[in-house]
């Protein structure tokens, strides 16, 4: 059967200061390198080996990936990166420290900013602090204002369809680095989860997912490599 695996990026500097992230790109902390060689670590004892690998543009997917691919010994694979695996754009709220942001807007506003399937947080501004226009990396991209999960979904999806279930299809074990949301959005379609209640599901940082795939790629079984 194909076999995917799924790896939150390990902590990132921004998750330890508790600020929006979003497409801003930070770098792991020490923990976060921590736990990207250690879900590296957890595959290569549990024997579970891949063919191909699939990340974001951000520097903290892309160095969990590179960290978990090195204590496997798999530093040589092909990697295709691309900037639809990025995370949930934060929009007007990238940078700012949540427990701020709520004492300003309030809990529930906040809650509906983070955790509502359809409703994005305010637009970023153009020309501000986190302006990524001039990002050599998003040449060509129209860069969102803001995103909400649903229209995280939008971009997700079509990436998945176009490049990754072409390499299940020939037989190839995918693992794919990325962010809380855009796995969300992998994670609703495989396990058919709907929308009020995806926005509920919480993917810890460097946890390998491990899902057993049919022909037809559906998902016959979904699990945290270290329950097993």
């Amino acid at each position: 059967m194909p076999q995917l695996i799924l790896i939150r990026h390990g902590q990132s500097a921004w998750n330890l200061e508790n600020r929006f992230t979003g497409w801003w790109d930070v770098s792991l902390t020490e923990q976060g390198r921590r736990e990207a060689r250690a879900a590296g670590e957890l595959m290569a004892a549990r024997g579970v080996d891949v063919d191909r690998c699939f990340t974001s543009l951000q520097t903290r997917a892309i160095l969990t990936l590179d960290l978990a691919l090195e204590a496997m010994g798999r530093l040589w694979l092909p990697v295709e990166k691309d900037w639809r695996l990025n995370e949930r754009h934060y929009g007007g709220l990238t940078g700012l420290d949540k427990g701020e942001t709520t004492a300003r807007h309030g809990e529930e506003q906040v809650r509906v900013w983070r955790r509502s399937f359809d409703i994005p947080p305010p637009p970023q501004e153009q020309g501000g602090l986190f302006d990524l226009s001039k990002d050599r990396r998003y040449a060509g991209v129209a860069i969102p204002a803001t995103e909400s999960l649903k229209d995280t979904i939008a971009r997700v999806l079509p990436y998945w369809e176009e490049r990754i279930t072409p390499a299940l299809r020939d037989g190839q074990r995918v693992l794919i680095a990325a962010h809380g949301n855009s796995l969300r959005a992998l994670v609703k379609h495989l396990s058919r989860i709907p929308d009020d209640e995806i926005t509920a599901l919480e993917i810890p940082t460097g946890q390998p997912i491990v899902y057993e795939l049919d022909a037809a790629l559906n998902a016959v079984e979904r699990y945290y490599l270290s329950e097993r």
